[in-house]
């Protein structure tokens, strides 16, 4: 359902490598890009995610209420991924836990101030 969701940056270069390093984290990696994007994932037939500089060639602006939620493929996973992001100077939006039964998840802010998820849900 999900092609790709992209946020902006302020410093592409900056951006890509906090990005190149948190994903890496769970096997994704840089896929293809132009001077002022960057598309990540783990496949061309799979979700991606996008980092840009903002095409009107204004500021960056995170939107309120738009968060990215990426699969840590379970607990472990989760906290692997919110620790690396602390080490790469993200800040800290909610340390991973459980939310409801079904949900444990970790909450960060990048470097942009675009607000991560990292999460394992269980299924019925």
């Amino acid at each position: 359902m999900l092609g790709y969701a992209t946020i902006g940056a302020k410093d592409l270069d900056r951006a890509c490598a906090f990005y190149d390093a948190l994903l890496a984290e769970i096997g994704a990696k840089q896929l293809m890009g132009m001077d002022r994007i960057k598309f990540y994932g783990t496949g061309m037939d799979a979700a991606m995610l996008a980092i840009c500089v903002p095409y009107d060639e204004q500021d960056q602006h995170c939107g309120n209420g738009t968060m990215i939620a990426i699969p840590g493929g379970n607990r472990e996973g989760v906290d692997k991924l919110y620790a690396k992001a602390i080490e790469l100077g993200a800040a800290d939006e909610g340390e991973p836990g459980e939310r409801n039964p079904v949900f444990y998840g970790a909450y960060v802010r990048d470097l942009d101030g675009n607000k991560l998820c990292f999460y394992e849900m269980k299924v019925g």
